[in-house]
């Protein structure tokens, strides 16, 4: 996206405002000028002599350099077309002329035009917004509002956030959410918090090392109930990560993964013990897994395009923080039945009910603790001491 300066956002205001103030000081003056000439007992002696000064003042300035002329001046043979005939105007013709006033007109319904709606947010609000917008790399407006509504009680529509986005970040629209129809079956019909989902991906380190991450999670809350990372993902060890996130006493009755080489007959029997039917999607299917590939583009989106590990454990330090960043403090697209955003388990106690709308509860502030070295943060309230 095309970055914009500040600095060229008020220079270009302040030109286009310093223009104006002379483009209308130039109006009034010759108003000015018409009104004394207006004065004496006649008033079309009067408008011809300031037509006549007009055109002399042009005439003048060409003198010392050739210039065309200003706006003021155009504006005042508009003005006084009113007064008396056109064709007295010697050096105008009238087709020009009726450009002017085409040109005046457009400048007139542009103003008379201008965005009248809702009145501006608090400025404390506005200053959280772009405090959370600073803050988080690759947050989206719709993100925005729920982090304001889930940690704070304010209630910010998504449109109202990209208002006063910053200019130098595209705020985006986000991914489509998903049918209808596909919600009420994975929700209803199938019973989404019994539902697991898996997968693979790969994280490539500082020495161009391949590293591959399974990550399993709970389809109805978006919970992440397992990860690990290996160099090489076989199938034993694959079998072993089942054992460990799929105990005998879980409530999970269905597994979605891929046909992937690492997940052979025996680690689908693996999962089979415990009374879970696995699912495998169809091949080149990544829509059949979307839960768990949208999961894998959100980490990689938010955390690891920004982080470079050094090698398996430090990966395994990133991801450990993350996953509770996830798993207690992100917002997710998926409502709880009050319309709130979800998140899959969060932690500490709720936010005071707020004052209003927009108003954060009184005898509290803000208090942001940086995650991942600042790369998103949490938010909480804090009583004032």
């Amino acid at each position: 996206m095309l970055y914009v300066s500040d600095s060229y956002i008020w220079n270009m205001l302040l030109r286009n405002l310093s223009h104006l103030f002379v483009t209308l000081a130039e109006c009034l003056g010759r108003v000015a000028s018409y009104l004394f000439w207006a004065s004496l007992p006649n008033n079309i002696q009067a408008a011809k002599i300031v037509s006549l000064t007009t055109e002399l003042t042009a005439y003048r300035g060409r003198d010392v350099r050739p210039r065309r002329l200003t706006d003021g001046a155009r504006l005042t043979f508009v003005w006084l077309t009113r007064r008396f005939d056109v064709s007295d105007i010697v050096h105008v013709q009238k087709d020009t002329l009726a450009r002017w006033h085409r040109h005046a007109f457009r400048l007139f319904w542009r103003w008379k035009s201008r965005r009248r709606g809702r009145p501006s947010l608090p400025k404390k609000l506005r200053k959280l917004i772009r405090q959370v917008i600073g803050d988080n790399k690759r947050i989206g407006q719709r993100q925005v509002a729920d982090i304001l509504l889930r940690s704070f009680n304010l209630l910010v529509s998504p449109r109202a956030v990209a208002k006063y986005w910053p200019r130098r970040v595209d705020p985006g629209k986000g991914q489509p959410v998903g049918s209808w129809t596909w919600l009420k079956f994975v929700h209803k019909r199938a019973r989404a918090n019994a539902i697991v989902a898996c997968d693979f991906f790969t994280v490539v380190t500082a020495t161009f090392r391949t590293l591959y991450v399974l990550v399993m999670m709970e389809v109805g809350s978006r919970k992440i109930i397992h990860y690990n990372v290996t160099a090489h993902p076989t199938a034993e060890w694959t079998a072993q990560q089942f054992r460990e996130a799929l105990s005998p006493d879980c409530n999970y009755k269905t597994l979605i993964h891929d046909n992937g080489s690492a997940f052979t007959k025996e680690v689908d029997e693996v999962a089979e013990a415990v009374g879970i039917e696995v699912k495998k999607t169809p091949f080149q299917a990544p829509k059949a897994n979307a839960y768990c590939e949208r999961l894998i583009g959100t980490t990689r989106r938010e955390c690891l395009d920004y982080l470079i590990a050094f090698g398996e454990g430090h990966l395994k330090l990133i991801l450990n923080e993350w996953v509770d960043y996830y798993n207690h403090h992100r917002p997710h697209r998926g409502k709880h039945p009050d319309g709130a955003p979800r998140i899959p388990e969060p932690i500490g106690p709720p936010p005071p009910p707020a004052l209003g709308r927009h108003q954060i509860a009184e005898g509290y502030e803000i208090e942001a603790t940086p995650i991942l070295g600042g790369l998103r943060h949490r938010y909480r309230l804090k009583k004032v001491a």
